[in-house]
C-alpha cells in the first residue's frame, strides 16, 4: 500500500510538473508576443510528441519560439506568411524525431549573412542551398552514423545522407522565417530506394533536393521522373510531407518503420503525373565510377541505342551528390546500345542491353572501359554530311572494323535507315496504301496484346477469291480480317492488287510485301524475325507461292485450302511450314495434292536431318471452309523464330525471279537461269555452294554464320573460288540495310565467287 501510494505520488509530480512547463511557455508566450504567441504556443504543445513532453525545458522553448517570431519581424518573406503556414512550417524546433538541438540561434546568424541580399523566400532558400552546405562542409556521404541526424550531429562528423541534409536545409530557411517542410518517399515505384527532399512555401509550396542547388531555380531535381510515377493510394510509393499538426497521417520513417512520431500530408498529387497508356519506357541510369570500388567520376556520357541517329549526352555525377542523382535516358524497353564517356580529351566505351526494366541502372568502371573507335566516328561523320556530299568512296565506308566496331555501325546505319524510311513511307502508311509497278496494295489492320520489348510480331493474312468480281474480292478480303486472332501481334488482312486467278502470286506481290514489312519495321517497330505469312483458298494459293521463293523473310507460313500449282517446296528448307485442308475439299483436287505436298515435306524432311520443318492437317469430313480448325495453326507459328543465318539453304529460282535469298546474292543484271536451284552449306570455315551458280554470284557473310576473324574458304561446284580473312566494311551494311530494313539479316562483309 505504501509502494503504490509513493509511486502515484511520483506520477503526480511528474505530471505536475510537465503541466507547469507548458503553462509557463504559453503563459510567458502571451506575454511577451500577445494573443498570437499564445496561439503559437498552444499549436506547438498541442501537437507536440509525447516523447518531448517530458524532455524539453522551458527554456528551451521560449528560445525556440522568440527565434522564430524574431526572424517573423525581421525578413520581408516572413511577414507575408499566414498564421497557420507560419506555426507548422517556421515555428517548430524539429523536423522528424532527429536529436533536438537548440539549431536556431546559430543557424539564424549563419543564415541571415547569406539571404541578406534575397527579396523573396525562394531566392533565400536558393541561396541558403547553394551556400550553406558548403560553410559547414557537410555533404552527402552514406558513411554517416544515421540517416535522420540533427545538425550537430552532422557537423561533428561531416556526413549526412538525403534525410540529413534535408533536415539541415529546413531548419537554415525556418530559421530565416521561411516556411519549409521535409519531402519523401519510403519506395520509389522502381524500387530503387528511398528518398527524401525539401519543400519551402513561397505563395505555394515548391521543392529542391538538400544541398542540390539548381541555378534553373526551384521544382528541378534528378528525382523529378521516379516522383512522377509515385502512386498516391500505396503507402510505400505515396510521397509524404511533414506536417507539426496532426493530420491522421504518419510520414513514413524508414529508419523507424513503426513510429508514429511524425505527422504528415499525403502529396503525391504535387508530383506524380496521370498519363494514360504512356508506351512503356526503360529508364537507363548511369553512373562512372574510376574502378570497382573506387569513387565516382564526372564525365560526359553519350548514349548510342540505335534508334536516334545523333548521340543522346548528359553528365555523370561525382563528388557529394547523391547516389541515385544520375543522368537518365528515355529508351525503348529491350533497346542495346553503347555508352561513351568523355573525360578530357578521352573517350571510352561499353556496350548496354537488352534493357528489360523500366529503370534499370548501369555502373560502369573508368579503368574496364574500351578506348573509342575511330573508324566508328568516321562512319558518324559521313552520315552527319548532307546527302549530296555522302560519298560511297569515302574512306569511311570501306575501312576493314573489327566485330565490335561492325556491330556499333549497323546501329549507326540501321538508325539512320529507320529514320528516312520513317519519313518516307509515313503518308503511305497512314493512307494505307502502298504503290509497286503501277500496282496498289491497300489493308486493314488489327493489334493483338501487348507489344513485347523486342517489337510486335506482323502476320500477313492473304484472303480468297480471285478470277472473280472486284466485290467478290472485296467481301473476301474483310471477312480474312476477321478469320484469326494471334495471342500478340499487328495482324494484316491485304488487298490484292488485282482480281486475277493468281493475285498472290504475281510478279508485284513480292517487293510490296517486303515494302510493307519494311514499313511495320520502321514505323511500328516490328520484329523482322517474328513476320508470319498466311492466306486462305486463292490466299492459300499465293502461301505455297510466296513461302518458298520469299522463305528468308518470315519465321513461319501456313497454307489454308489453297492450291501450289506449279509451286517448289524446295526452298522451304528453313522456314517451318504447315499445311491445312479439308479432306472433302475436292475441287481441283485441292485434298489430294495437298497430302502428295504433305508427304513430299516427310521426304525432304527425311533426306535432311533438320530441314524442312513442317505440319500436314487433312481434317476428314471438312471441305473447303474448315469451321476455323485451322486456326490452330496460329500458335504454332507464333512459336516460331526466324532462323535469319541457317548454315545450309536452298535456293530454287520461281517464275518470279529474287536476287537475294539467306545469304546469296546475284548482283542487279546478271542474268538468272530459268528455275535454277543452288544448295550452299556452311561446316566450320567452309562454304561449299553446288548448282547452277551465276559467275558473279556473292556469298553475303556475318559473325552470326561463322567467324571472321578467321579465314574463309569458299568452293562453288568443287572449285575453290576464295580463302583468306574477310573485311567487314561498313558500305556492305549500308548496301544490306538500303535493300531490307532489317537488322537481323545484315551482311557485314561480301565474298564474290567469281
Amino acid at each position: 500500500m505504501r509502494f503504490r501510494l509513493t509511486l502515484l505520488l511520483i506520477l503526480g509530480l511528474s505530471l505536475c510538473s510537465l503541466g507547469d512547463v507548458i503553462e509557463d511557455f504559453i503563459a510567458a508566450a502571451r506575454q511577451k508576443q500577445g494573443p498570437i504567441g499564445e496561439r503559437a504556443a498552444r499549436f506547438l504543445a498541442d501537437n507536440m510528441p509525447q516523447a518531448d513532453r517530458g524532455s524539453l525545458s522551458l527554456e528551451f522553448l521560449n528560445k525556440n519560439l522568440d527565434l522564430a517570431f524574431q526572424a517573423r519581424t525581421r525578413f520581408p518573406w516572413a511577414k507575408k506568411v499566414p498564421e497557420d503556414i507560419f506555426f507548422n512550417d517556421v515555428l517548430p524546433y524539429a523536423v522528424f524525431d532527429e536529436k533536438r538541438d537548440g539549431w536556431r540561434t546559430d543557424l539564424l546568424k549563419r543564415a541571415s549573412e547569406i539571404v541578406k541580399d534575397s527579396k523573396t523566400a525562394s531566392e533565400a532558400a536558393q541561396s541558403l542551398n547553394r551556400q550553406l552546405f558548403k560553410q559547414i562542409n557537410i555533404h552527402y556521404n552514406t558513411g554517416r552514423k544515421r540517416p535522420n541526424q540533427s545538425l550537430m550531429e552532422s557537423m561533428e562528423s561531416g556526413k549526412a545522407t538525403c534525410t540529413g541534409l534535408s533536415i539541415i536545409l529546413v531548419e537554415a530557411c525556418r530559421a530565416v522565417g521561411i516556411p519549409a517542410r521535409a519531402v519523401g518517399t519510403p519506395l520509389w515505384t522502381n524500387e530503387r530506394g528511398n528518398h527524401t527532399w525539401v519543400e519551402i512555401w513561397d505563395g505555394d509550396w515548391h521543392f529542391t533536393g538538400a544541398d542540390e542547388f539548381d541555378a534553373n531555380g526551384l521544382d528541378r531535381g534528378w528525382f523529378v521522373a521516379d516522383a512522377s510515377t509515385a502512386k498516391a493510394d500505396v503507402p510505400r510509393h505515396a510521397i509524404y510531407a511533414t506536417s507539426w499538426k496532426r493530420t491522421g497521417i504518419v510520414f513514413p520513417m524508414v529508419w523507424a518503420q513503426n513510429s508514429q512520431f511524425v505527422a504528415a500530408v499525403n502529396v503525391t498529387g504535387h508530383y506524380a503525373k496521370t498519363v494514360a497508356a504512356e508506351e512503356p519506357v526503360a529508364r537507363l541510369g548511369v553512373r562512372l565510377w574510376k574502378r570497382t570500388g573506387g569513387s565516382r567520376m564526372a564525365a560526359k556520357v553519350c548514349v548510342m541505342d540505335g534508334v536516334r541517329r545523333t548521340c543522346a549526352l548528359a553528365d555523370t555525377k561525382a563528388g557529394t551528390s547523391d547516389l541515385n542523382d544520375m543522368p537518365r535516358f528515355a529508351l525503348k524497353l529491350g533497346a542495346r546500345g553503347w555508352l561513351r564517356f568523355t573525360v578530357g580529351s578521352e573517350i571510352r566505351e561499353r556496350p548496354f542491353g537488352p534493357l528489360l526494366t523500366t529503370d534499370p541502372t548501369l555502373d560502369a568502371s573508368w579503368a574496364d572501359l574500351s578506348p573509342a573507335s575511330p573508324k566508328v566516328d568516321a562512319v558518324r561523320a559521313w552520315l552527319e554530311k548532307p546527302e549530296g556530299e555522302q560519298k560511297n568512296t569515302d574512306p569511311a565506308l570501306v575501312a576493314s572494323l573489327s566485330r565490335s566496331e561492325a556491330d556499333r555501325v549497323v546501329q549507326l546505319l540501321l538508325a539512320d535507315r529507320l529514320a528516312r524510311l520513317a519519313i518516307e513511307r509515313k503518308e503511305e502508311m497512314s493512307q494505307r496504301v502502298l504503290s509497286e509497278s503501277g500496282k496498289n496494295l491497300k489493308w486493314l489492320e488489327k493489334t493483338f496484346g501487348n507489344e513485347p520489348t523486342n517489337g510486335h510480331s506482323l502476320w500477313i493474312s492473304m484472303h480468297g477469291g480471285g478470277g472473280a468480281p472486284a466485290e467478290v474480292n472485296d467481301q473476301q478480303w474483310r471477312n480474312q480480317i476477321k478469320l484469326y486472332e494471334p495471342v500478340e501481334g499487328i495482324y494484316l488482312a491485304p488487298r490484292a492488287p488485282t482480281d486475277t486467278w493468281n493475285l498472290w502470286h504475281e510478279g508485284h506481290i513480292d517487293p510490296l510485301f517486303q515494302r510493307l514489312i519494311d514499313n511495320y519495321v520502321a514505323l511500328r517497330g516490328v520484329n523482322p524475325s517474328r513476320v508470319y505469312l498466311m492466306g486462305y483458298s486463292a490466299g492459300g494459293d499465293g502461301v505455297w507461292q510466296l513461302a518458298p521463293r520469299m522463305a528468308d523473310r518470315f519465321a513461319a507460313a501456313c497454307m489454308m485450302a489453297g492450291h501450289p500449282n506449279e509451286a517448289s517446296l524446295l526452298g522451304l528448307r528453313n522456314l517451318p511450314f504447315a499445311i491445312f485442308m479439308g479432306g472433302n475439299d475436292t475441287a481441283y483436287r485441292r485434298n489430294i495434292i495437298a497430302a502428295e505436298r504433305g508427304t513430299e515435306l516427310d521426304r525432304l524432311a527425311a533426306d535432311d536431318p533438320g530441314g524442312y520443318p513442317h505440319q500436314v492437317h487433312i481434317y476428314e469430313g471438312l471441305g473447303h471452309w474448315m469451321n476455323k480448325k485451322d486456326s490452330e495453326g496460329v500458335p504454332w507459328m507464333a512459336a516460331q523464330i526466324r532462323n535469319s543465318w541457317p548454315t545450309k539453304l536452298v535456293w530454287q529460282q520461281d517464275d518470279v525471279v529474287h536476287r537475294r535469298f539467306y545469304w546469296l546474292q546475284v548482283p542487279k543484271g546478271a542474268a538468272i537461269a530459268d528455275r535454277s536451284k543452288l544448295v550452299a552449306t556452311v561446316v566450320g570455315q567452309s562454304i561449299q555452294i553446288d548448282g547452277e551458280a551465276p559467275a558473279s554470284l556473292q556469298v553475303r557473310l556475318s559473325d552470326r554464320l561463322l567467324n571472321l576473324e578467321k579465314s574463309v574458304s569458299l568452293k562453288v561446284n568443287g572449285r575453290k573460288i576464295f580463302s583468306g580473312k574477310v573485311r567487314r566494311q561498313a558500305a556492305v551494311i549500308r548496301d544490306s540495310l538500303e535493300e531490307r530494313a532489317d537488322a537481323d539479316t545484315v551482311a557485314t562483309a561480301i565474298v564474290r565467287g567469281d
